[in-house]
């Protein structure tokens, strides 16, 4: 993100206006954003990815215009738009490449189709790394300097913020650490293929292969079991109803689970030194609002106590992400605002004279 900003460059005296799409393989949410990162309105449509492209993308036409609809702002007081997409991406070049979750989505230059449409400037990022950003400009990672997120769902993303700046990488897949190799012989296959990755072991398919091996391998009656023999799908939220009542075999599986999360974000300290590392997504157990999420978080910070050096373990706040499902449109902006807000246009303009 060359000449973007960071929170801390906001002037409190400018109040801009940003629209943030975030484009998922089932649903566009999307919302109007002011600079100081709250969020004006928030919908959500089907992508209906299934149907192609050019459908696709008259969807998330609409969602912009229904952003804005919904907000007191109109169309001529936004600045610029920021889209968020899964990967594969040329983040330079503006350009959706090969995404696993939209099939027929192939090679298609969707910042430049947005940005022509509206007549708006126009940024595009990896959804996993527009989460990070929306934590860190809007929500539990503010007043960080650098921060990682994870965001636990079917596999497990991450998005990272290293002085203020998103890492893309050299080849826009900075960040994917979701494939870090936590298991080097033997390991379990992720969705790609590869063999011993966390997201193997921590996404919500690992974590349900791996219950089912223990059910398998378990003598002992537990509530699991009983549950599964009843007809219940083993889900990762029925393992959770099942910790909850004090499953012994759930409550090991999830904090296994943290044990595997504690293995990457270690990995992480000691690359990029964070200062903040939040968990964010679907399976993360209620988070703090219950007596299990609480039990998932602090065994990562147990965990990590261990595999770390003693300076940064003692110095990093682990927490819980708070934007939900927000923030990948929210972040979204922010990276708008980062590139394309009155304060990037004036320092850019003046690096270049």
């Amino acid at each position: 993100m060359s000449g973007a900003i960071t929170p801390k460059d906001r002037n409190k005296g400018v109040q801009e206006f940003f629209v943030g799409v975030d484009v998922g393989g089932t649903n566009i949410k999307a919302g109007v954003v002011t600079s100081s990162g709250r969020p004006l309105s928030s919908i959500v449509l089907p992508t209906e990815a299934d149907k192609g492209p050019e459908h696709g993308l008259r969807n998330i036409k609409h969602a912009v215009d229904e952003a804005i609809e919904q907000s007191p702002i109109r169309m001529r007081n936004i600045t610029a738009i920021g889209l968020a997409t899964p990967g594969t991406l040329d983040i330079p070049n503006g350009i959706l490449m090969e995404p696993a979750n939209l099939p027929k989505w192939r090679h298609i230059p969707i910042r430049k189709i947005i940005a022509d449409h509206f007549e708006k400037p126009t940024s595009l990022q990896n959804d996993g790394n527009a989460a990070a950003y929306g934590e860190f400009w809007g929500g539990a990672g503010q007043g960080a300097h650098t921060l990682a997120l994870w965001t636990l769902g079917t596999g497990v993303g991450c998005g990272l913020i290293v002085d203020g700046k998103i890492v893309e990488g050299a080849h826009s897949h900075g960040g994917e650490c979701g494939f870090l190799y936590i298991q080097m012989e033997n390991g379990r296959p992720c969705a790609t293929g590869m063999k011993g990755t966390l997201e193997a072991y921590a996404g919500a398919a690992g974590f349900v292969i791996r219950a089912q091996e223990a059910l398998d391998a378990a003598e002992d009656s537990t509530l699991l079991r009983r549950l599964v023999n009843s007809g219940s799908e083993l889900t990762p939220l029925l393992i959770a109803d099942a910790a909850t009542a004090g499953d012994p075999l759930a409550l090991q599986l999830i904090d296994d689970s943290a044990k595997f999360m504690a293995y990457g974000t270690a990995n992480l300290m000691h690359t990029i030194d964070p200062d903040v590392v939040l968990f964010g997504g679907n399976v993360t157990f209620g988070r703090n609002e219950t007596e299990l999420g609480r039990r998932f978080v602090n065994r990562i910070r147990e965990e990590i106590k261990q595999l770390s050096f003693p300076v940064p373990s003692s110095n990093i706040r682990i927490d819980y992400a708070s934007l939900g499902g927000s923030a990948g449109f929210i972040g979204a902006a922010g990276c708008a605002w980062s590139q394309f807000g009155v304060e990037a246009v004036a320092r850019s303009r003046h690096h270049a004279s």
